[in-house]
């Protein structure tokens, strides 16, 4: 059987399918997210009291580097493969290169459901990974493109260091790791003592923007369906190999290799709709949400464990 976490999806993609009336108001939803950004941190931080040290610097630099990896190798693919417009060749290497919160906030809670060791510090590699992939995309873009663009690289650096999951997931770490796993305990258990039933209600609505999502799908997108299906288990072996390379622990490995294997649908189409007007976004989103997110949350993790233990196993 499933996580019971990942049968909220479902059910929620379901609803979407038979077209119930069945809806999380916005107001609920952006609770839910920010209550999600800020657990996810503040559980990293609690994990990183008292533990940083060299090998934690190189493992954060070997995850930075596939952050500047994956974007570079995905834009070639999209342009030629896929053929996709230049303007959404880069949207897709910044949505592909950067990562989904959901996606990893379901792989936190199949690792713990599985009793995988996991560090702490798997909550930076959000961060380390979404940065630079974004800001990536939209070089290429205006590395490739002849039209001028008024938004200055000062301004897309403010805009996507200050987006409100960056702000919770970086103010969650500091938060966690100054007070730890006793200090704050007071705030903090509300929060992670929640977690579950928050990710819950969370991938509840996830199922049903899914469905909404590919309502749109036609024959015409076969291309990108090959892709958006087949993405995510070709670039979950680059976190598989970083991590075996890094000696991560088994739960490390496999968020490392989901997160590798996701896409985001949260801060990447606001920055890339900002810095790439041409870009379709609705493209990108029925990618992102409606194709590599299902796939990841209801088969890839489970499958990435599997590599992982063959991989670990050689």
């Amino acid at each position: 059987m499933p996580d019971i976490v990942v049968m909220f999806f479902v059910l929620g993609v379901i609803a979407g399918v038979v077209r119930s009336d069945l809806s999380i108001p916005k107001a609920a939803y952006d609770i839910l997210s920010l209550l999600l950004m800020l657990t996810i941190g503040l559980k990293g931080g609690m994990a990183l009291h008292g533990s940083l040290d060299t090998a934690l610097l190189i493992e954060l630099a070997g995850v930075t580097l596939l952050g500047i990896l994956i974007p570079l190798i995905i834009f070639p693919v999209v342009r030629y493969l896929v053929r996709l417009t230049l303007a959404d060749s880069a949207s897709l290497a910044a949505h592909y290169g950067s990562v989904s919160a959901g996606t990893f906030a379901v792989a936190l809670a199949y690792t713990e459901a599985h009793s995988l060791m996991t560090g702490g510090q798997v909550t930076l590699y959000l961060v380390l990974l979404e940065l630079p992939a974004i800001m990536l995309g939209i070089l290429l873009y205006r590395r490739f493109s002849r039209e001028s663009s008024t938004t200055t690289m000062t301004g897309l650096w403010h805009e996507t260091l200050t987006n409100r999951g960056v702000i919770l997931l970086v103010g969650g770490v500091l938060i966690g790791w100054l007070y730890g796993p006793n200090a704050g305990e007071s705030v903090t258990s509300l929060y992670t003592n929640a977690f579950q039933g928050i990710l819950a209600l969370f991938l509840l609505e996830m199922g049903l923007v899914a469905a909404e999502t590919l309502r749109s799908l036609r024959w015409g997108h076969s291309r990108l369906i090959i892709f958006a299906l087949a993405a995510p288990v070709v670039l979950s072996c680059f976190g598989l190999l970083m991590a075996y390379w890094l000696g991560l622990p088994a739960g490390s490995a496999i968020i490392l290799a989901s997160l590798t294997a996701s896409a985001s649908y949260i801060a990447a189409p606001v920055a890339v709709r900002a810095a790439i007007p041409d870009a379709n976004i609705g493209l990108a989103m029925l990618a992102s949400l409606g194709l590599t997110f299902p796939f990841n949350v209801l088969i890839g993790i489970p499958l990435y464990h599997q590599l992982w233990e063959w991989l670990a196993g050689i």
